[in-house]
């Protein structure tokens, strides 16, 4: 076991015989025993024993010690006020915190001081702004199974420091892995009986009390926050899940008992209260069928959050291009909304028709914008303020973010499409709470809440009185010094204050026999005396007590303010959702209007799923990839239902794979709601988008490059549909030529006869644009080349039909390949081209084409004397192409029998 964790064994054998305050903290490590307990000692957390040795290593600070009558223990401590950077380390080196706070001054009680448990942090219930790394969200995830005969799996997110919680279930674990990848869990707790595997290789499962999974349990924790569980969630497996999520982020804030179920009922009902987090307001179930559904490899492939080159610039992904938004509100919304595309048209239009009409109005995007940049992070502050963490400049930027929605709802006042005249009547300004925070917290408070200067003149008259008590006083002292020089004569008498003595009169040595008898010295210096007097005396005691009790009243008026804005959480959750809903559409309008995006018109979706789709893009360009290069040729897609396989050749870098990405990019910015990079665009909504491009291997898992294609191929066959999109790039690399053309064929004809997905098929396999010919609804597609004095010229503009080469050796050259190299390859390429069966683009297609009978003796081809009679005797002129197809096939049987 790490010695950073648990109790210290050193400790643990003396424990009855320990300090009160040690006892304290072996015994706070046993109950948080898979947490490094950081131990509050007045201005700094402190570690013992094994947890002070390695945290002295890890965080580089000095290793100390600290003895009592048991023994001499190792030491290292942080500063508190500092705590977080220090912590923020310890997460990276993958160790959960318990932060322990003493929770009395000193004094206040006999005895030591007492301390708890706090908080709990962890990669996914991270509240604090210093360790959560972006505005994005941070989520924990909890699965667990049900009893039922299919077994269905359940995922709970919630992010602590938002208040977003949703849930879902299927009983397929590839789908929950799907949804995993989507919203990326930073940590997980899984159930019993539940296995990880749906979980990314990068996220933290985190060991937790299995009975929380428990179903009577799970109802009883739902139930608390948000009523009767069955009228929220679709059965027993979202229930176990979201009761037990909601358990662990108690636990995370320091109630709910150590994890283990080992607090008695009564401890744990305390404990619960304690722990409870008030801003928890909504919990949404949600189908995953109820959007397009992007997988792990499609949101790599298609870089909607990260750039699949490890040097490519951070922005070059399709969030980068589109997020202009100007809050972490709407930041957050807008990947949400990429994260989640819609299938529902009409909730497309919605979104459609106010990016339209806010495109369309220069001055009003610009003026929202502007106001959208005054609008601090409501759901975290929010979260803050309910969880008792906020300050008074944290409520002091709710009211400025409250000052600004009146202006925003005046700005749509004359909106026209429903969407924005919807948002406009969710903006509830709140002008009580507004009020509220205006009257009480000062215009600029200080950070620190208990040591006064943070409520307002005028909020409290008996404030205002202890006040001005010692405001006078103060005055009475500012006076003192130049009466008492005038009364003595001493010219340098000089009247000062400091925390240890109070208010003193200081004399230097030369002047002391000058010095009046009612003075009574209190201080002696090399230099100089330091007296009172009975008067000083008094107003020292009436000013100190006067702030002392200003201070205590200021806090305890502030948790007042701040416990009636905590009340209004619901409204200031809401208010956030529409705030965070205008930035996001008027980031989407900024997009279209600055990169001349068109508004693509959405196809109404059939009932059948074999009704297909439609593509149609004229003049499509990269989002990304455009922004990125100082030209862009752009290209049209045209697919439908007998029209939806689309075989294309070409070059490498003659731009397949970008085309490919680009048509569904276009696709995909549809479903959002966003306007389009192209001249007119068509779409029918997607359910889901399939990849199988570039290369990746994972050696780790004991995976080829090629066992990683082929997994993510019969991921592919066996899960897509006619309402799909598959982009497939260059099948069947990792092996042989034969083999891999074998495998890319079949593929071809299955995606077409069995699956009937609108399929994108880039492929250096030349024999499969004969394929193509053969097959109803499949075409071919080309990327024009030239060849000037050798050199390949690219033009990046697709055509139909099949391309004439790959000029592999010609990009080679251009790629700085030595010409020695490039020579022989030439020579190698002309070689096999003139040898029987070598490798022009019609031997390769009989070499490996299972369709195409092989070639013995050149008269009868080596077939049977029947089968060779029927093959002459077809009157191929009059066969359509899928005939000749079934022919052949009924002839490759006759020769296997």
């Amino acid at each position: 076991m790490d010695p950073a964790l648990g109790p210290p064994d050193a400790m643990a054998e003396k424990r009855d015989e320990l300090t009160p305050m040690m006892r304290q903290y072996h015994d706070l490590c046993a109950r948080y025993d898979d947490a490094l307990v950081l131990f509050q000692v007045g201005d700094f957390y402190e570690t013992f024993c094994g947890a002070a040795e390695r945290t002295a290593r890890l965080l580089e600070v000095t290793l100390t010690s600290r003895e009592d009558s048991t023994g001499e223990y190792p030491m290292t401590g942080i500063p508190v006020d500092n705590a977080e950077s220090y912590i923020e380390e310890l997460l990276e080196a993958g160790y959960r915190v318990a932060v322990a706070d003493q929770i009395e001054e000193p004094g206040e009680s006999p005895g030591v001081v007492e301390r708890a448990v706090t908080r709990v942090i962890t990669p996914g219930t991270l509240t604090e702004d210093e360790l959560l790394a972006s505005d994005d969200n941070n989520f924990v995830a909890a699965l667990a199974r049900d009893d039922g005969p299919e077994r269905t799996l359940a995922l709970a997110l919630l992010d602590v420091s938002t208040g977003d919680f949703l849930a879902t279930s299927s009983s397929s674990t590839e789908a929950i892995a799907d949804e995993v990848s989507r919203f990326d869990p930073s940590e997980a707790v899984v159930g019993p009986d539940t296995s990880a595997d749906p979980l990314p290789e990068g996220c933290m499962v985190t060991p937790f009390d299995p009975d929380a999974f428990g179903l009577e349990r799970a109802t009883e924790t739902v139930s608390t926050y948000f009523g009767e569980p069955d009228t929220l969630l679709a059965g027993d497996a979202e229930i176990r899940a979201c009761g037990a999520l909601l358990e662990y982020a108690e636990y995370a804030r320091g109630g709910a008992g150590d994890g283990e179920g080992a607090a008695d009922e009564g401890a744990e009902a305390t404990d619960r209260e304690t722990g409870r987090l008030e801003y928890l307001t909504h919990l949404t179930r949600y189908d995953p069928r109820e959007y397009l559904l992007l997988d792990a490899v499609a949101l790599r492939s298609l870089e909607l959050f990260e750039p699949r080159a490890v040097r490519a610039r951070e922005d070059a992904t399709l969030i980068g291009v589109l997020d202009e938004t100007a809050s972490a509100l709407g930041g957050r919304a807008l990947r949400d909304w990429l994260r989640r595309p819609l299938l529902e048209p009409d909730r497309i239009e919605a979104r459609l028709d106010a990016v339209e009409e806010l495109t369309g109005s220069v001055q009003t995007r610009e003026h929202l914008h502007e106001l959208l940049r005054d609008v601090y992070d409501l759901e975290r502050l929010i979260g803050r303020i309910s969880r008792e963490r906020a300050n008074a400049r944290d409520l002091r930027s709710l009211r400025d973010t409250l000052a600004v929605v009146p202006e925003i709802r005046e700005r749509l006042a004359d909106a026209d499409c429903a969407r924005l005249r919807e948002l406009r009547e969710e903006l509830d300004p709140l002008a009580d709470v507004r009020e509220l925070i205006d009257d009480a917290i000062v215009s600029d408070p200080p950070i620190e809440i208990t040591e006064g200067g943070i409520v307002a003149e005028g909020y409290d008259s008996h404030l205002d009185d202890l006040r001005g008590t010692a405001r006078d006083g103060k005055q009475w002292i500012d006076d003192l010094e130049a009466n008492e020089r005038e009364r003595t004569g001493i010219d340098s008498l000089k009247v000062g204050y400091n925390s240890v003595h109070g208010y003193y009169i200081e004399v230097t040595n030369p002047n002391l026999e000058a010095v009046p008898e009612d003075y009574q010295r209190r201080q002696t210096l090399k230099n100089s005396e330091r007296f009172v007097t009975p008067e000083l005396k008094e107003r020292e005691d009436e000013i100190v007590g006067a702030e002392e009790r200003a201070d205590e009243l200021e806090y305890e008026l502030f948790c007042e303010v701040r416990s009636a804005v905590a009340d209004e959480v619901e409204r200031v959750q809401a208010l956030a959702d529409a705030l965070a809903t205008v930035d996001a559409l008027v980031s989407l309008a900024t997009v279209a209007a600055q990169y001349d995006y068109c508004r693509p018109k959405i196809a109404e979706r059939g009932e059948e799923a074999s009704d297909g789709l439609e593509i149609d893009i004229e003049g499509g360009r990269h989002p990304v990839v455009e922004r990125t290069q100082e030209s862009f040729v752009p290209n049209g897609a045209t697919l439908s239902p007998d029209r939806r396989l689309a075989v294309i050749t070409g070059p490498n870098m003659s731009g397949k794979s970008t085309y490919m990405r680009q048509v569904a990019q276009i696709v995909l910015l549809a479903q959002v709601g966003s306007f389009v990079p192209a001249e007119s665009a068509r779409v029918s909504p997607v359910d889901r988008i399939f990849t199988r491009v570039g290369a990746s291997d994972d050696i780790a898992g004991g995976r080829s490059t090629f066992m990683v294609e082929m997994d993510e191929l019969a991921t592919i066959l066996r899960e897509a549909d006619e309402r799909s999109l598959v982009l497939l790039d260059e099948v069947g690399r990792g092996t042989s030529t034969a083999d891999g053309l074998a495998i890319a064929q079949a593929i071809t004809e299955h995606l077409h006869d069995e699956v009937g997905a609108t399929t994108l098929f880039a492929t250096h396999h030349h024999p499969l644009t004969e394929l193509a010919e053969a097959l109803p609804a499949a075409f071919t597609l080309h990327f024009e080349v030239e060849q000037r004095e050798g050199e390949v010229v690219f033009h990046h503009e697709i055509a139909p039909g099949a391309a004439t080469g790959s000029y592999g050796v010609e990009v080679a050259t251009a790629a700085g390949v030595p010409e020695d190299v490039v020579e022989r390859s030439r020579e190698l390429v002309a070689e096999n081209a003139d040898e029987p069966g070598g490798d022009s683009p019609d031997s390769r297609r009989r070499a490996n084409d299972p369709r195409v009978p092989a070639s013995t003796d050149g008269g009868s081809q080596g077939l049977p004397d029947d089968v060779a009679a029927e093959l002459r005797s077809l009157e191929l002129a009059h066969l359509t192409p899928v005939e000749a197809l079934t022919e052949l096939d009924r002839l490759q049987r006759l020769l296997e029998e």
